[in-house]
């Protein structure tokens, strides 16, 4: 009588390479994935942070031509209303921080409108709300890998 006596296969060399590049290629794959989102997320974050810079500061002049220089051209209303509602709107693509602090701008601004031509304190508000919003926008810049 014969016992056949089956032999389990090795795991040879090749097997292991196969193994080690599979999952060598996996980690490589999801990190290009993981690095790609966080480069498209900060381009996002900049760009809007640009924008959201310039409009803060459009709407600042606008605010110093309607109280320091009483120019009714340069420091209209309407003018201003269009700066805070495209700077409400970009802010909403960025951080919550931003979002707030330009919520926070709109409101100021609907409390203050009216009153800037003729109140300091008008313009002190807003000029202090845009400085705060502009603010945030720096952190979150300063943040950004």
């Amino acid at each position: 009588m014969t016992i056949n006596i089956k032999k389990t296969p090795s795991i040879s060399i090749f097997q292991i390479t196969a193994v080690f590049s599979m999952l060598f290629a996996l980690v490589g794959f999801s990190y290009n994935v993981w690095r790609m989102e966080i480069t498209e997320y900060n381009n996002n974050m900049r760009s809007a942070s640009f924008e959201l810079l310039l409009q803060l500061s459009e709407l600042e002049g606008i605010i110093y031509a309607a109280h320091y220089d009483q120019d009714v051209i340069e420091g209209n209303p309407r003018k201003g209303w269009v700066k805070v509602n495209l700077i409400a709107d970009l802010s909403i693509i960025t951080e919550p921080e931003v979002s707030l602090s330009a919520k926070k701008l709109k409101f100021e601004w609907q409390k203050n409108w009216q009153t800037l031509s003729k109140s300091e304190a008008s313009a002190i508000n807003l000029v202090t709300a845009i400085d705060s919003a502009r603010d945030e926008v720096r952190r979150l810049l300063s943040k950004l890998e």
